[in-house]
């Protein structure tokens, strides 16, 4: 069965898997199924698997041949999938040396997107997040900082669109507000 493949993106924090997660209770009432994936999961099974990462929160620390060689796997991995397929990542990821794209071309060839969703929030909100979830282990930055990084993933996704011929939707999740972004991210996957 031929579905749509859609990427659902946004900085650490942003609240996107906690808006797919909502969505998808939605559309499942109405009978639409998709199957969610995590491509940094995908990633880090192949990275623990080669004994490289002991935590998720590794990943970003790595070596950029070592990232490279793991995103090609997981990419390769995400393209076997049949059906409607949501895949949450990162349009990029900030290290130490720069932004790192986080779908290079030779994974978006591999995906091709129908559409890519950028989740995003007000700067403040998301520092906010980052600093009370206990859950991950977060880098030190300001609400500056996380701006940059919302606006270069909408440039980013603009070059992915460009590769790929899909389209990019934003949605915004604001505090309070998850039922009003889960149901825009719900039309779209419609």
């Amino acid at each position: 069965m031929v579905g749509k493949k859609v990427i659902i993106t946004g900085v650490p924090g942003v609240g996107k898997t906690t808006v797919v997660n909502e969505a998808l209770k939605k559309l499942k009432g109405e009978g639409i199924e998709y199957q969610s994936l995590n491509f940094g999961t995908f990633m880090f099974e192949v990275a623990k698997n080669d004994k490289v990462v002991e935590n998720r929160d590794q990943m970003r620390t790595l070596d950029r041949a070592v990232q490279k060689r793991l995103q090609q796997r997981a990419g390769q991995a995400i393209a076997q999938v049949s059906g409607n397929v949501l895949i949450d990542t990162h349009a990029s990821v900030k290290t130490s040396k720069g932004y790192l794209a986080g779908l290079p071309e030779w994974v978006l060839r591999e995906i091709m997107p129908d559409i890519i969703v950028l989740v995003e929030t007000d700067d403040d909100q998301i520092l906010m997040r980052r600093l009370t979830d206990e859950t991950r282990i977060r880098d030190k930055e300001g609400s500056r900082s996380i701006g940059e990084h919302q606006q270069f993933n909408r440039s980013i996704a603009a070059a992915y669109a460009t590769l790929t011929g899909c389209t990019i939707k934003i949605i915004t999740n604001p505090d309070f507000l998850l039922e009003r972004a889960s149901s825009e991210l719900a039309e779209v996957l419609r």
